[in-house]
């Protein structure tokens, strides 16, 4: 049997990896990442080439086996710089945390931090390098911060003249659903780059795409890009369908229910409920301490959210090194819910988190309340006004579906895959 090494990952994205390989999905499609393909033709298409990589614990091949290890054995190409996003190059960063430039022992590489003072390669650390490969595991909502660095990063591409290429890997949440409003740019930020959806259905290559043809082109510049496809991957497969071991891509995204639910549930940040940070499930576990398990629990299940169902429990959130640093209720007894995903395929979890939040303002009017993050996170101010001014719920997602429609259409240009 061939020995696998995991040789840059972290604790809790090793044990991510082993509880991945018990899973038994009742239909797989093997796939090959764009990472695969490369390794596969022995990084040919790099011969010579000194090249900067964007990376993180997540760009291991089928194998488990790193980029940069890959790189070095290979020599066919030199590795002269790396760029790492939020959470660091070994992903051993909480949300948020600042993270300084470091030198990569096997290589001597500069990794350079993407997540600190400057978050764009700038033209010093690009001076050596011939091309800017970029390899992350995304999770598909635009929030997630590593979809802004690969942004960042094709614009340096442009702007010094470098080709750019995107070793993609399948949307883990699949490509073929859409949901939630497109990103208001009057609340562009570094969790909303770019006029989005919350759930955009693209893969970080698509997205690539999308960026050069519909934000770069309009300000007369262009990248030089190339995607390296995945093999096998459809828009309709969960990411436990494609045989690949899933990889925690950040210290709150153990699982893959917890990618499922994240595009809507990530809302909860802007909320004074706890989104579950600090305990053994975020976003799958959600209160606050002025909750009643049993009554809540009761309330929610009765707005019968297609695939969601909810237990009470209780629980008290507390720092945990390198994964959550003082969350919401820090040592505070809460109760609230756990979220049993019950039919993945009917879940929509913008929509059902707009109702969850509803029912809570009207269950709790005196101890919930929006705060100043949501309309960062949601791409509007449309959902705290809805719930300061008691505007229904249903009203905001009719509202959405026709941007969300015209994106969806336009994105098709983009796809790489059926």
């Amino acid at each position: 049997m061939k020995k696998i090494i995991y040789p840059l990952l972290s604790t809790f994205a090793l044990l991510s990896i082993l509880l991945s390989a018990c899973r038994s999905p009742s239909e797989r499609h093997p796939v090959k990442t764009g990472l695969d393909i490369v390794r596969e033709n022995q990084f040919k298409q790099f011969s010579g080439k000194r090249i900067g990589v964007i990376c993180n614990h997540t760009a291991c091949d089928s194998d488990g086996r790193h980029i940069i290890d890959l790189i070095s054995e290979n020599r066919t190409c030199q590795l002269v710089a790396v760029f790492a996003p939020e959470h660091g190059f070994r992903g051993m960063h909480a949300d948020g945390s600042i993270i300084e430039n470091k030198t990569e022992p096997k290589t001597g590489a500069i990794i350079y931090s993407l997540y600190g003072s400057v978050r764009q390669p700038t033209s010093d650390m690009l001076k050596d390098v011939d091309v800017l490969i970029y390899d992350i595991q995304d999770v598909g909502a635009r929030f997630y911060t590593y979809i802004t660095t690969l942004s960042l990063a094709m614009e340096s591409a442009a702007n010094y003249g470098i080709p750019f290429v995107v070793l993609d890997r399948p949307n883990p949440i699949r490509g073929d659903v859409t949901e939630g409003p497109v990103l208001d740019m009057n609340f562009q930020s570094f969790v909303g780059p770019h006029p989005i959806p919350i759930r955009y259905g693209l893969t970080i290559g698509e997205l690539a795409g999308w960026i050069n043809g519909e934000i770069f082109s309009k300000r007369n510049f262009h990248v030089d890009l190339t995607v390296i496809q995945a093999k096998g991957w459809r828009r309709s497969l969960w990411y436990d369908q494609t045989g690949l071991p899933w990889i925690a891509p950040s210290p709150n995204m153990p699982t893959l229910e917890t990618a499922i639910v994240y595009p809507g549930f990530c809302l909860l940040e802007g909320t004074s409920l706890s989104e579950g940070r600090g305990t053994d499930a975020p976003f799958l576990k959600f209160g606050a301490p002025w909750i009643d398990p049993e009554y809540y629990a009761k309330e929610l299940n009765n707005l019968r959210l297609p695939g969601l169902r909810f237990e009470p429990i209780s629980f008290t959130p507390a720092s945990i090194p390198n994964v959550a640093l003082s969350p919401k209720y820090e040592n505070q007894p809460c109760s609230g819910v756990r979220t049993i995903i019950t039919d993945r395929n009917r879940l929509r979890s913008v929509g059902a988190m707009l109702m969850i939040l509803e029912k809570t303002r009207d269950l709790y009017p005196d101890d919930f309340s929006p705060r100043s993050t949501l309309n960062r996170l949601y791409g509007s101010d449309r959902l705290q006004q809805a719930l300061n001014e008691h505007i229904p719920i249903q009203q905001l997602i009719s509202d959405w579906q026709e941007n969300l429609e015209q994106f969806t259409n336009r994105s098709k240009n983009y796809y790489l895959y059926e």
